[in-house]
């Protein structure tokens, strides 16, 4: 099995303003990053390189992140272990803050390649009944396996 994992935000401003430069600058660098990362498998993307212009069925003001990896400990590493973190923390510079999940990781068949339509049922499924077996949070995450993610930034 893999790990699919899909985080969703609402930009602060449009992606051609210089507010969200810094963010828009870095992204080649950041997928770059994932793609060369220990167990990533698969990232979104459109012919521009990322994922900012594909849009989400109901809500196309909504910007998608959407990858693959072997599993959670490969993901944590690279969100929290890499200089995606930094990335990460600035978030709410470039984001809206959401009162809902906005992230949501589950399992999947390996070599599945999960749709978008796919992936907002699960964070839906989330949003609606907490992590299950279905769709999970950081939250739902064994302490062992976080510990692993979280060792280097300690």
């Amino acid at each position: 099995m893999n790990l699919a994992q899909l985080n969703v935000g609402y930009a602060r401003h449009p992606t051609d303003d210089a507010r969200m430069a810094e963010f828009m600058d870095n992204l080649e660098r950041i997928n770059v990053l994932a793609e060369r990362s220990p167990g990533f498998v698969w990232r979104m993307q459109s012919d521009s390189g990322n994922a900012t212009d594909i849009s989400v069925p109901g809500d196309t003001d909504m910007i998608a992140n959407m990858s693959v990896w072997t599993d959670v400990s490969s993901l944590g590493h690279y969100v929290f272990n890499t200089v995606h973190a930094r990335f990460y923390e600035k978030g709410e510079s470039w984001f809206v803050p959401m009162k809902q999940p906005h992230f949501v990781m589950w399992h999947i068949v390996e070599g599945h390649i999960p749709d978008i339509a796919e992936a907002m049922d699960r964070l839906h499924h989330l949003q609606a009944n907490g992590s299950t077996e279905q769709a999970f949070g950081w939250d739902a995450i064994d302490a062992s396996q976080w510990r692993r993610c979280a060792t280097a930034a300690e």
